[in-house]
């Protein structure tokens, strides 16, 4: 007989949460320049920070360095070095606007329309004013807007790094080339997008800056123009996931870091964290797994903690860490970001939680159930437990029977992971019951509930076993058959190997002989029941 798991068990496996976008630390988009257009020296950001900008010589000269829109005069200033190109420069700041669904006349735009050859590595932008980071162990990048013309010529080179006091530190693997990856091309065959660094800086400081070079060499093209100038806080997202949940206690379950990237999916390289289990969740120090790049896991020797590292490479959504915790007893266990208790370069996770379900072990046995004779008892218990009784030469029933012997033992047992038994056994020998009318040199009575895990299905199966056994002039099989009847004429009955499931199935009761008289005489020898029951619980009552 068997109790089906019910949907017990089922789960879903939680997804690793989408990518985020990074956010905006800094934004200068050269918009606080009223009146005729300036070298990009003379411009100053708004308030509160102010900032200003630097560059080397050959990007301030010769129609380089000019902060422009569609609305000021069609005429180059005077000394600009720009003459009939000055138009170019202004279409260029109306189509940066335009890809970015801003005023296409009134946008302004840092432009170069380069004449000679500036040289490449030189600063074409540069902040002055430190930038504050709010705080330390963050993932740094940048982001712009930019175009470039007559890409049939030598194109712009754009390669961003982050400033940290005097260390510069690249922000990208390859410079950014309008002309190959436009992400449109206007009518006038302006080349135009926005794009963010390829690979994030793990910055430590209190402070940033930003540094613009152009590796272009040649003055033949080089034409562009950049808006829209961000720094981005680009630091990855941690998710923890168990996987099955609910799960046997004893059971292992993975236990999932996953590290997601932002939206620009620069390469993040560098991060870790350090996690503490709650008591009673223990890690496998043998299970740890990684596909992060460059990915290390170190489990504490007890099992209640680990810490880990890696990368996230350019392009790469998350990355995942797995082990195998599991726990010795029911109950459920959550965490939270308090448990991720050191990070680096990463936001904490919000909470997840597991459950570990346990099977509750019942087992009673006696020799006769009337008084009762010779109980044993394991009692709704989650721990392994046994119990055993025996008694010599007994007569009950106000002489209505006797034995000359009896044991009986009841036990929870456990077995690998989750699986749990329960079972009870029963024996009366040298039975003599109504003066004769039924006896058997030996009746044995065994109830089990077995599963092998707690959230499988609970199988619970009985047998009795008779020797030398009679009911009036009947001679009885050693095994009957579940519940065979015999009648006693003007008597009454005896069941034989009574089974009765109880517990929607969790639990069965088996009796060797159950005796039953007009008279209301009512004898049970052998008397067994078992079950199995998922915490919390309670254990059922036959």
């Amino acid at each position: 007989m068997s109790e089906p798991a019910s949907g017990v068990g089922a789960h879903l496996v939680a997804a690793a949460p989408a990518p985020r976008a990074a956010t905006v630390l800094f934004e200068e988009g050269f918009e606080n320049a009223p009146g005729v257009p300036r070298p990009l020296t003379a411009y100053t950001g708004a308030p509160p920070l102010a900032e200003t900008y630097t560059a080397d010589p050959a990007w301030l000269t010769v129609c380089n360095g000019w902060l422009v829109s569609a609305a000021d005069p069609a005429t180059a200033p005077a000394g600009s070095g720009c003459g009939t190109s000055w138009p170019s420069l202004q279409a260029m700041a109306s189509a940066l606007a335009e890809w970015t669904g801003g005023d296409p006349v009134g946008n302004h735009a840092v432009t170069a329309y380069t004449a000679g050859n500036p040289g490449a590595g030189k600063t074409q932008l540069e902040t002055v004013q430190p930038i504050p980071v709010a705080s330390t162990g963050r993932f740094l990048t940048f982001s712009v807007d930019a175009a470039a013309v007559n890409c049939f010529a030598a194109h712009p080179l754009l390669e961003f790094s982050l400033l940290d006091e005097q260390r510069v530190v690249p922000a990208f693997t390859d410079p950014i080339d309008t002309c190959d990856d436009a992400r449109t091309v206007t009518a006038n065959g302006t080349h135009v997008g926005t794009y963010a660094g390829d690979d994030a800086v793990l910055f430590s400081g209190s402070s940033v800056g930003v540094r613009m070079v152009n590796a272009q060499a040649s003055g033949t093209g080089n034409d562009g123009a950049i808006d829209n100038l961000r720094i981005m806080d680009a630091t990855p997202q941690l998710s923890t996931a168990f996987d099955p949940d609910p799960v046997g206690a004893g059971d292992p379950t993975a236990l999932t870091f996953t590290v997601t990237n932002t939206t620009e999916k620069a390469a993040k390289r560098g991060w870790s964290i350090t996690e503490q289990l709650p008591p009673g969740l223990v890690a496998d120090p043998d299970s740890a797994t990684t596909n992060c790049s460059s990915g290390t896991v170190a489990v504490a020797p007890d099992g209640h903690g680990l810490t880990a590292g890696g990368d996230l490479t350019a392009g790469q959504e998350s990355c995942a860490i797995t082990i195998r915790v599991t726990s010795a007893r029911s109950g459920t266990y959550t965490l939270c970001a308090t448990a991720t208790t050191a990070r680096h370069g990463i936001d904490p996770p919000g909470c997840t939680s597991v459950t570990f379900v346990a099977l509750l072990m019942d087992a009673h046995a006696q020799a006769v159930a009337a008084a009762p004779l010779a109980p044993s008892d394991v009692t709704c218990t989650e721990d392994p437990a046994t119990d055993g009784a025996q008694l010599g030469n007994t007569h009950f029933g106000s002489s209505t029977g006797a034995f000359t012997s009896a044991a009986t033992h009841a036990a929870g047992t456990a077995g690998m992971g989750s699986a749990r038994t329960a079972t009870s056994t029963a024996t009366v020998n040298g039975l003599h019951l109504l003066s004769g009318l039924i006896s058997a040199g030996t009746a044995t009575a065994t109830a089990t509930a077995t599963a092998p895990t707690a959230l499988d299905t609970i199988t619970a199966t009985g047998t009795t076993t008779l020797t030398g056994a009679r009911v009036g002039n009947t001679t009885v099989a050693a095994h009957p058959a579940p519940n065979t009847v015999i009648t006693l004429p003007q008597l009454g009955t005896v069941t034989l190997n009574e089974q009765r499931v109880y517990g929607d199935g969790h639990g069965l009761v088996v009796n060797a002989l159950h005796v039953r008289l007009s008279d209301g005489t009512d004898i049970v020898v052998g008397g067994t029941r078992a079950s199995l029951t998922r915490t919390p619980g309670p254990c059922p009552s036959p």
